[in-house]
């Protein structure tokens, strides 16, 4: 099936792994070595998607790893560093894990089974599913453990 994009016709991208055995045993966990956080943009004078717009328009060398609408304002998810610029406020100072496997979003338990296992461990864990990869947003202090725990969790499965 293809995917328009614009004038141009793009093929879509192959799909990704859907089995939950697969995609533990293959899941291959990679920590960043930047610290990221959770700011929140919002405005009462203008909708808080052109005051995100404004925001970032002043610092162009700034690009947010993720963005998401909800109805009290934009959450950005930036390196820590970028934030600081910025002159943001947040509460939760993470590192991010990519899962290298690809997979799915239609993938049954995956999440919930890293979360889990996690949480046993006492261990937040904040997941941002991209089309090709599942990115965790884990507590800066601990993500060496949780790197641990889910290389552990992936060999078990093998």
């Amino acid at each position: 099936m293809a995917q328009k994009r614009g004038d141009a016709v793009t093929p879509m991208p192959p799909k990704g792994e859907t089995q939950l055995a697969t995609l533990l045993a293959s899941m291959r966990p990679m920590l960043s070595t930047h610290e990221y956080v959770f700011c929140v943009v919002s405005s009462s004078d203008s909708p808080h998607v052109l005051a995100t717009k404004s925001l970032l328009d002043k610092h162009p060398g700034i690009c947010p790893t993720g963005q998401f609408q909800e109805e009290e304002g934009t959450t950005l998810i930036l390196k820590r560093v970028d934030a600081d610029q910025m002159g943001l406020a947040y509460e939760f100072v993470a590192r991010k894990i990519t899962l290298a496997v690809h997979s799915s979003l239609g993938a049954v338990g995956f999440i919930a089974a890293i979360a889990t296992h996690l949480a046993q461990h006492s261990i937040s864990v904040n997941p941002v599913a991209g089309y090709y990869h599942d990115h965790l947003f884990v507590p800066s202090d601990r993500a060496e453990e949780t790197m641990q725990l889910l290389l552990t969790l992936s060999q078990d499965q093998s």
